[in-house]
């Protein structure tokens, strides 16, 4: 796969996936190659204990946030303009309106840190949230959505070159968790998302959202069926993590995830 380059706004990236939000833009640079997959397992954890928030651009302008030492700063749509603080990278991706918001609120225990909508696509550029505490200290990377119904073909593009020029080469990047809506199953982006991620060879894990509202039958021929479909990808983790963030299902698994995959790695 060939990587987009670092300004990622306005001219398209090969291979486009599903449909970002919609006023996304990025352009293309020179390809480079991809980093190699990588793998972990997973084992208990505690919970974050300070959280600052980073949304990157090239004049940042910070405020304070009212809880925990938090500090935030402009949006970034550039995937490699991001915190000079060098730490690992655990990020999250799914389709538009997947619950992504409400999960990473969840795993850090604040209720607004990012925010949640009921408007598909409110996520339009990269988020970097900076966690220290029990989990040890990483960014947590909150990647536009995708498959926005009605999107234009050249803010699909765009969001794939964003994307993809965050994925690609990128050692800091120790796993992404592709969520995915427990109600909708996988669907034919997310499976464009996938293959994206096999060929960048970065290591991904998938997480269930919204479990609560399916039935505990429902539920578990989706995780077989979900299962078999990850078994035919090279960098999907084996490991499913089913989540409501409403009833605070599986989000100490999550956690004890990624307490692992950074011990793992320091």
């Amino acid at each position: 796969m060939n990587c987009a380059g670092e300004d990622a706004m306005s001219s398209a990236a090969p291979g486009a996936v599903g449909e970002p939000p919609p006023s996304e833009t990025t352009h293309a640079e020179s390809p480079r190659t991809c980093s190699s997959a990588r793998t972990s397992a997973a084992r208990n954890a505690g919970s974050p204990s300070s959280v600052s928030a980073w949304a990157q651009d090239s004049v940042p302008s910070r405020r304070a946030v009212r809880s925990s030492r938090s500090t935030c700063a402009a949006p970034s749509r550039s995937a490699r303009k991001r915190p000079s603080v060098d730490l690992p990278e655990v990020a999250f991706l799914g389709r538009s309106n997947v619950g992504k918001s409400s999960l990473l609120n969840s795993l850090v225990k604040r209720k607004n840190l990012a925010r949640t909508s009921k408007t598909p696509g409110r996520t339009r550029a990269i988020h970097w949230y900076e966690v220290t505490g029990d989990l040890g200290r990483c960014f947590f990377v909150d990647l536009p959505g995708y498959g926005f119904a009605k999107a234009p073909k050249d803010k699909v593009e765009a969001w794939t070159a964003l994307v993809s020029n965050y994925l690609c080469g990128r050692p800091t990047l120790a796993r992404v968790f592709l969520l995915i809506d427990s109600r909708h199953g996988i669907k034919p982006t997310d499976l464009e998302v996938m293959a994206m991620l096999d060929t960048a060879a970065v290591s991904y894990q998938v997480v269930l959202t919204k479990i609560d509202k399916i039935k505990h039958k429902e539920l578990q021929a989706l995780m077989e069926a979900t299962a078999h479909t990850l078994s035919k990808h090279a960098a999907a983790f084996p490991e499913l993590i089913a989540t409501s963030s409403e009833k605070g299902t599986g989000i100490p698994e999550v956690r004890a995830a990624i307490a692992t995959i950074l011990a793992d790695r320091s």
